[in-house]
């Protein structure tokens, strides 16, 4: 992630603690104040490894077209965000840049990969990026690497990669987690309470850049979202929205990344001896 956009995400989360807001502070954790290496130097790094903090987790996002309404870095922003609630809540986790680049498909997709600011980095050098990312980590004395990817065609890299890596080190004491229930699971667990909560059927709430996605942005960076271009969706065939955005709320993007973390974390604790 980039030294502006990082910059960008801690003014976001200042923001989110004024006293007028929903949110209070005190309801909202400060992800910001977790371990992100890309902020801390070298030495920072290694005596924190040195005072317990041996796992790493790298995040994984990706920049993609999300409609008229919400900014191309959507992913990277949320997954950001809650890598920093994941590490606060485990405690003893560092933060790796989060991986802009992933699989999007094919370049030349209608309505999608030529969508202006789309960039793919389809297998294998989305896989070989993630394996040089662990390898790097496991040389620094990180017992367990978590990787998290906050779109679909993330999970399947990181599978892989997490499978490949277990079998060489196998009895070497580190070990990879792809935590794809952070995704999977996180999404169905939000579609069904906003389906019990409010009645908004599975078509409504959509797959892309629809309510959930939106409110999950609200929460973690409102200026990324142009409310003024929010309709059902996208309000044309090819918006590239799935699912209505104009029912998003930041109070939903907060249960909807507490619904992935705690997946997350759920996964881990379970794949742990």
């Amino acid at each position: 992630m980039t030294t502006t956009m990082h910059r960008m995400l801690r003014t976001a989360a200042l923001a989110a603690f004024v006293a007028t807001s929903p949110l209070a502070a005190q309801d909202r954790p400060d992800p910001y104040a977790a371990p992100y290496m890309e902020s801390m130097t070298w030495t920072e790094i290694r005596d924190a490894i040195a005072g317990g903090k041996k796992v790493a987790i790298i995040p994984t996002g990706g920049t993609e077209q999300n409609g008229p309404h919400m900014v191309m870095g959507k992913h990277n922003y949320i997954v950001t965000f809650a890598a920093g609630v994941l590490a606060q809540r485990l405690g003893n986790a560092l933060i790796a840049p989060t991986l802009q680049y992933v699989p999007e498909g094919d370049y030349n997709r209608p309505n999608w990969g030529d969508k202006p600011g789309v960039i793919s980095l389809p297998d294998p050098a989305y896989e070989k990026v993630l394996d040089a990312a662990v390898r790097s980590l496991k040389v620094h004395g990180f017992t367990d690497i978590i990787l998290i990817g906050d779109s679909g065609p993330n999970q399947r890299g990181m599978t892989n990669i997490a499978k490949a890596l277990n079998a060489e080190w196998g009895g070497a004491g580190i070990r990879v987690h792809a935590l794809t229930d952070y995704y999977e699971q996180g999404r169905i667990l939000i579609r069904d309470y906003l389906n019990k909560t409010y009645g908004w059927s599975e078509q409504m709430v959509g797959s892309h850049a629809g309510t959930s996605d939106t409110s999950q942005l609200l929460y973690v960076f409102s200026q990324g979202i142009r409310k003024d271009k929010m309709a059902p969706n996208g309000g044309s065939p090819d918006a590239g929205v799935q699912g209505d955005p104009t029912k998003a709320s930041p109070e939903i993007g907060k249960i909807a990344i507490d619904f992935k973390v705690n997946a997350a974390i759920k996964q881990f604790k379970a794949a742990m001896p």
